[in-house]
This record gives C-alpha cells, structure tokens and sequence, in this order.
C-alpha cells in the first residue's frame, strides 16, 4: 500500500511539473502562476491525505471516493495537456535538427509562438475531461439508460419468440448515498415491459452490511410472470476486505451476503439452471458463481450445464465476460446466450451505441460493453446499474437492459 501510494505521488508530482508549464507559456503574471502552484498543492495534499488515513476495515467510504473523484478532475485533463505538450518537444527536437544540419536559423522565431499556440490547444482539450469529470459525478452517475436490444437465434424455440429479459447488473449499492436518486433508476426499470429480470453480480462491494437499509427500495421492483434471478458477482465474495485471515467472518458475510437476494424476490442460481416453460416448450436459464480470466474462477460451468442437452436453448448468466471469452463461448454444450457485466463500460468513454463506442477498459476486456457474436454464441455485457472507487460515470451511464429474444428467419 505504501510503495503504491509512493509511486502515486511520483507519477503525480512529474505530471505536475510538466503541466505547469502550459502556465508559464500562457502567461507572466506571478501571482497566477502561485496560486496555480498553491491551489494544486493544497488539493493534492488533501487527495493524498484521505488515500494515507483511509481505513480499509471501516467498509465503502464516501470521502475516499469523492478523493478518487478529484484526484481524476486533477490528474486526467493535465495528462491530455503534457501528452500535448509532449507532441510539441518531439516536434522542437526534430526541427533543432534539422536546424543544426542545415545550420540555419530561421526557426528560432516560431518557437514560442508554436509553444503557445500548443499551450492554448492543449489547454482547450483539457477542460473537455475536467468539466466532464465535474458532470459525472454531479449527473452522470444517476443517468439511468433503458437499451433495447434484439438478439436473433435459428434455435430459439417459436414460443419464446419476442420474450423480453430485462437485465442489470453491478448494483454496488455501498456506493449509493441517496435512495431518491437510485429510486429513479427502479422507477425506469419497472417502466419497462418485461418477462423475467436478471441480475449478473456485484450487489455489494465487499460488506453484506453495505446493504442494511436499502432492502425497502430494491424490493420495489416489480416481479415479472417468469421471476427473478441472480448471480454471483466478484466483489460478492468479499475479497477486497482485509480480513486479517479471520476466515470465519468471511464466511459469515458471503452467506449473508447470498441471503440479501431473497429478501427482494431474486432466486439466486449458483452453478445451477432453471427452466421456464411456455406453451409447451422450455429455455434453460444458467447461473455461475463469478468466473474470470483475471479474478476468481470461482464459477463451475459444468456443474450448472450438465443435466442440459446440447439442443436445449440456454441463456447463461456469468458476471465477468471473460468467461465467454476463455470458456463459454467454445463449450461443447452450445450455450446461445450470455449475459453479463462487471466492465462498467470503466464509468468512462464515450458512447454511441451501435454508431461508435471506445473506453480504456476495451484495452483490457474484448467484450466491454452491448451485444457481441462470435460464430452464432452471443454475448451482451452490461454497463451496470451502479459505480464504484470513482464516484461518478462520464460518457459510459448506468444500464437498463431490455433484451428481445428473437427467432432468425
């Protein structure tokens, strides 16, 4: 922890320096460029101060996340400014050479005149993050998003054809502090017409006790004719917890932690499946515990499809989407559907839908964030119903799923 804060404060420290110099290149006035140093030095030391008294035993805390928040408002738009200004020194270096070659001297005098311009640009495309920033927190994080989805399938059986399953996933509900604003969330999610609900995972943080008080507001929504299911989710386990190898209190918390879907109508499947039956034929809805390439593979796949036979239509829920990547998607037992989450689509991009969309976390997971095929297995992640660590969302809100089964002509 220490050396990662270490680090932190260095990596901060270098991006300061160099981002001060878009200060003294736009202006010369004194005063300005000592309340620059000042006013960051002071917000800094106050980021660094909450990260270095942050108690990990004292559960989710707001200050820590709104110290996440800033230290993002901070840092990210003055990255973009010395990536700019990066760009320029590479440019400053290749004409000093050419320069020096050809012995002339008819650059000298666009070089301030090229620093400022780069300066003002650089400063012009950094405001973009810093007030975006500002925006996610304040707006974005309650933006709730109702996406309609198709998925089409030459298996699909006829009486199921137009069966509606609304999805969230993500709810990490240590992170809500206002019941009214996660209440519009539930008010647009029971807006919606739909036949069975899932959750894939995530519906704390780490403490079951993060819960304690918003069973009232989740129990609001409405159960549909086919119920209500729910998974298991990474965080679930509790594993971001200091425990202090006190494994019975762990215990203790994941099974509380397992009984707080029943108490709002989920009927949590645990490496199982169940199945809905309509008009005479059947679909198999599957459940895994968490299983992911980079954190716990904890999920027993074959356990939960065994019984199925490979012509059954089944639509799995898997929290990360790595499993469909790494297992899932080449599974013998031809699962045609698979839901998941955990991305947050990062809580930061920009996004277009069908038209355009990128986030860092894409650079990390090959499947982010909307729907995805790969050899006629499909996979839809959602964005999340939550956030966590930054306590906001900016281009990338918080995802209410309405998927439509369909059969392809």
């Amino acid at each position: 922890m220490v050396l990662r804060l270490l680090f932190l404060v260095v990596f901060v420290f270098a991006v300061e320096i160099y981002a001060y110099q878009i200060v003294r290149v736009l202006t010369k006035i004194k005063w300005v460029q000592y309340s620059y140093i000042v006013i960051s030095a002071l917000l800094l030391a106050g980021v660094f101060y909450v990260f270095s008294q942050h108690d990990r035993t004292s559960g989710d805390n707001h200050l820590l996340y709104n110290a996440i928040g800033l230290l993002l408002m901070l840092l990210v738009p003055k990255l973009v400014v010395s990536s700019i200004l990066i760009i320029e020194d590479v440019i400053r270096l290749v004409l000093w050479l050419i320069k020096t070659i050809s012995r002339g001297h008819f650059l000298e005098d666009l070089s301030l005149h090229r620093r400022k311009v780069f300066s003002l640009i650089a400063l012009i495309i950094a405001l973009v993050p810093f007030f975006g920033f500002i925006h996610g927190i304040l707006f974005g994080k309650y933006n709730y998003k109702v996406r309609h989805q198709q998925v089409y399938f030459k298996d699909l059986p006829k009486a199921f054809d137009g069966f509606k399953i609304l999805q969230i996933s993500d709810i990490h509900v240590g992170s809500f502090k206002n019941p009214k604003d996660v209440m519009k969330g539930i008010n647009l999610i029971n807006a919606q017409d739909y036949d069975i609900l899932v959750f894939t995972g995530d519906i704390v943080n780490n403490l079951a006790s993060e819960f304690d008080g918003w069973e009232p507001i989740f129990s609001q929504i409405k159960t549909p004719k086919y119920g209500k299911y729910s998974v298991i989710g990474n965080h679930d386990f509790g594993d971001y917890y200091p425990w202090n190898n006190d494994t019975i209190a762990k215990a203790k918390n994941f099974e509380n932690v397992t009984l707080i879907h029943p108490k709002i109508g989920m009927k949590l499947l645990r490496n199982d499946h169940v199945w809905l039956e309509k008009d005479h034929e059947k679909i198999a809805i599957v459940g895994v515990d968490n299983w992911g390439f980079k954190f716990h593979q904890v999920g027993d796949l074959e356990k939960a499809v065994q019984p199925l036979a490979t012509t059954d239509f089944k639509v799995l829920l898997s929290h990360d989407p790595s499993h469909w990547e790494h297992q899932v998607k080449k599974h013998s037992k031809n699962i045609q559907l698979t839901l998941s989450g955990h991305t947050h689509g990062m809580q930061f991009g920009i996004d277009l839908g069908d038209y355009f969309k990128w986030s860092p976390v894409q650079y990390v997971y090959k499947q982010w964030a909307g729907l995805y095929e790969d050899q006629g297995k499909k996979i839809y992640v959602n964005r999340g119903f939550g956030f966590h660590a930054y306590p906001g969302r900016v281009g990338i809100f918080p995802e209410i799923t309405v998927l439509e089964l369909k059969v392809a002509k």
